[in-house]
């Protein structure tokens, strides 16, 4: 009985090693339901592929919303640097007798180029002088000779008095002698005596006047050689400007602070009046951006830019919109499009907008002609 009591619990109470087993198969059983069973993308393909496109398409709607409404800025890569450069010529022909720059220098207002020989300008000068102090002394001339002129008019109108006050005298005498001749008391000689000598003093009155009315008009002679003599005054001192000029234009100064570009100056070489010496590039340098004609809607004066240069990408520049052209640029060319003749194409037209920069770098060589890409904030 205890034998069978023992054999009994011995197979009613399981040992450690039959509990053990009995505990791990249940987790077994659940981990491999999880393995059968498929998962959400699997489950749901047509909700992720339909959720996947409605995500597109939001990307796509809001990039055009922001693109049409939205964007706050314009681009082109149809800008350059531009400047108002010009060619650098004398006014003068003659020989270059120095050079003071070199090529791509940078100068300041006002610094020396280049020197043309000055001898034959200088030469000019001194015989304008010349022509000016012989212009003056004939004008002194003139003036000695009115003043010599008016002494003989005073002489003149003393003689014309002097002749007068014998006129009157011989008058008297005359009719004195006519009376006593009349009363038979004088001699018929001396009455003829005393009407001759009349006679003489009226004809001495009109030489006398006479004189006085011709040196009268020798002083208006005399005054008109004077006018002449300052005229020929006049020209005379503006040839010594001229001259003066032309001696200064051998010394060709910079108009303003710039670089002298494509020098071909050289001593020694004659160089014709208006002949090209150098190409001179301004300090003061902008952009000019050919933008699309719908992209200047919102685009005003004022609004800022940022500038990239192609040649130097690590350079940003900022500036702001100057001025926007009034007309594409096709309208200002040499031959602008008739769309009036012929099959019409509508193309998209240019409009160059200047734009200012706030200040060029100046460790790094920036001209007209370099591209840019300017970005202009419009809102």
């Amino acid at each position: 009985m205890p034998d069978d009591l023992q054999r009994g619990d011995a197979r009613t109470a399981p040992g450690p090693e039959h509990a053990h087993a009995s505990d791990t198969k249940p987790a077994e059983k659940h981990s491999s339901d999880d393995q059968k069973k498929p998962g959400f993308l699997k489950r749901h393909p047509l909700a992720i592929g339909i959720g996947l496109v409605v995500m597109a398409l939001a990307i796509v709607g809001g990039y055009l919303y922001w693109r049409t409404n939205i964007r706050p800025y314009e681009t082109t890569d149809d800008a350059f640097v531009d400047a108002r450069q010009f060619a650098v010529a004398p006014k003068v022909s003659g020989y270059v007798t120095a050079v003071a720059v070199t090529d791509n220098q940078h100068v300041e207002a006002g610094a020396t180029l280049f020197t043309i020989d000055p001898r034959d300008y200088q030469t000019a000068l001194e015989q304008a002088k010349a022509k000016v102090s012989a212009a003056q002394a004939a004008i002194d001339n003139v003036d000695a000779q009115i003043a010599a002129q008016r002494a003989q008019i005073e002489e003149a109108a003393a003689e014309v008095e002097q002749t007068q006050a014998a006129l009157r005298f011989a008058e008297e005498d005359a009719a004195r002698y006519e009376d006593l001749k009349s009363r038979g008391s004088g001699t018929v000689q001396q009455y003829q005596q005393s009407a001759s000598n009349l006679r003489q003093q009226q004809a001495n009155l009109a030489r006398a006047k006479a004189g006085q009315t011709a040196a009268q008009r020798q002083v208006g002679s005399l005054e008109a050689q004077r006018v002449s003599a300052v005229a020929e005054l006049a020209q005379a001192k503006a040839q010594v400007d001229q001259a003066e000029l032309n001696l200064s234009y051998t010394t060709v100064t910079a108009a303003q602070a710039g670089r002298i570009v494509r020098l071909g100056a050289a001593k020694g070489q004659y160089a014709q009046a208006g002949q090209s010496l150098s190409m001179f590039v301004p300090d003061e340098t902008w952009v000019t951006a050919n933008f699309k004609e719908t992209q200047i809607t919102d685009m005003r004066p004022g609004q800022p830019v940022e500038v990239r240069i192609d040649a130097y990408p690590d350079h940003t520049i900022t500036g702001h919109v100057d001025s926007v052209q009034p007309g594409s640029g096709t309208a200002f060319s040499l031959l602008p499009a008739e769309n009036a003749t012929g099959n019409y194409i509508k193309v998209v037209q240019r409009v160059p907008v200047k734009i200012t920069v706030d200040g060029w770098p100046t460790d790094v060589a920036i001209g007209p002609g370099m591209s840019v890409v300017p970005t202009v904030t419009v809102r």
